[in-house]
């Protein structure tokens, strides 16, 4: 079948396109990006999928599912780079796989955009119009392509099943012939998607949950999930929300609300740490001294530590016994929920092709459309973020919080 992938709205779409999902190459990563539901999805678009042999397998989707479904399963020797249209994959590729990719054809994932000057570079030097799904918009129109919000949901519930395992106490209050068993006390930062699951997940567990958050409008969110606001310090300084995410807060209003974190971490047993702001570094606010606070046999999960973390001295995917508290590095939360995490993201990308693909048209890149305009990183040879390539910290952290 001849494919063709058209842009700016160009041609007829006659011949139907073809789509490939190689194996990820990131070492650990468990997710695909295609799953067999979606694969019928993508079917209804006159798309073929072409999976390459055990590529969903680390998921829970083994090769007979695509086969059944109608998908081409191939050992990856056979996989048609030259014939494929466009390449969905979770991970940045390999360089050895871009340089595979037909010239013009189209790239789709979690490409870390952020300071990524050398991707950028190969992109460009095959023409690969590349959409990093980080930089999707939060707005209605993009809600079920939010690739972040389905993974950080994940995150957000799988940092309070860690920090449970790990804790040295029950989590909810026991009434037991020895005695009542107060019920652990959680405190979590950040209020985003990630923020909220955790509290969701923790009030489930029966903790007793404290929420931070420099926006002071996330109260009403934190208390409609049963969760106990921690005022922001004051209105001085404050910092709001643009594109779904908070902005950066001054280094004054920062100070004042570790002083306040640092009361409330004396008495946490769990601390979740979720806090970010897009395109700079994860703000430190747990240090070390607020750290010597806390008691012996609690522990904090770190969600923000592929971008330096919200806590001193935690390490991305390892765990710091710092003075008997349990530091966790969470990296990468999502890839350990793989069949879940695959079919939410499945479903986020497969709504993006639908959105893309038009049924007399093609594929169209509108570049005046807010979803592609946000989101499309390089095209035609050109990189269309550099605000995006020129900034050294990454987007979102591995482990997904927002």
């Amino acid at each position: 079948m001849a494919s063709q992938v058209y842009r700016g709205g160009i041609g007829p779409f006659s011949d139907g396109m073809k789509l490939l999902i190689p194996r990820e190459w990131t070492a650990g990563e468990k997710r695909v990006a295609v799953t067999p539901e979606t694969v019928r999805r993508l079917q209804g678009r006159r798309i073929d999928i072409e999976v390459e042999r055990g590529a969903g397998e680390p998921a829970g989707f083994p090769d007979a599912l695509y086969n059944a479904i109608g998908a081409s399963v191939v050992e990856s020797d056979d996989l048609d780079w030259a014939g494929a249209d466009g390449v969905l994959c979770v991970q940045p590729p390999a360089p050895s796989a871009l340089e595979r990719m037909r010239e013009g054809s189209l790239l789709v994932g979690l490409l870390a955009p952020h300071g990524a000057q050398e991707l950028t570079r190969l992109l460009n030097q095959r023409s690969i119009s590349a959409i990093a799904l980080e930089l999707l918009p939060r707005i209605s129109r993009a809600q079920s392509m939010d690739v972040l919000s389905s993974q950080a949901n994940i995150a957000g519930y799988k940092a309070v099943l860690l920090a449970a395992a790990e804790l040295d106490r029950y989590v909810p209050m026991l009434m037991t012939a020895a005695g009542t068993i107060q019920p652990a006390r959680v405190l979590i930062l950040g209020a985003g998607v990630a923020g909220l699951q955790a509290l969701a997940t923790a009030r489930r567990l029966g903790g007793v949950v404290y929420v931070s958050d420099v926006r002071a409008a996330a109260k009403e969110q934190v208390e409609s999930l049963g969760g106990r606001f921690l005022e922001p310090p004051s209105e001085q300084d404050l910092p709001s929300e643009k594109g779904g995410y908070a902005t950066q807060a001054s280094e004054a209003f920062l100070a004042a609300q570790r002083q306040q974190l640092s009361e409330q971490l004396a008495l946490a047993d769990m601390v979740i740490c979720t806090a970010l702001v897009p395109g700079r570094p994860a703000p430190r606010l747990i240090t070390e001294d607020m750290l010597d606070r806390m008691r012996p046999g609690s522990v904090v999960v770190d969600l923000a530590v592929a971008q330096g973390g919200n806590c001193a001295g935690t390490v991305p995917g390892d765990t710091v016994i710092r003075a008997g508290v349990r530091l966790i590095g969470a990296e990468a939360l999502p890839s350990s929920v793989p069949n879940h995490a695959s079919a939410l993201y499945a479903r986020n990308v497969a709504a993006l092709i639908e959105h893309l693909v038009h049924q007399e048209e093609g594929l169209r890149l509108d570049l005046n459309d807010p979803i592609v305009e946000a989101c499309l990183l390089t095209h035609a040879g050109a990189c269309r973020r550099d605000d995006v390539v020129q900034t050294g910290a990454p987007l979102i952290p591995a482990g997904t919080a927002s």
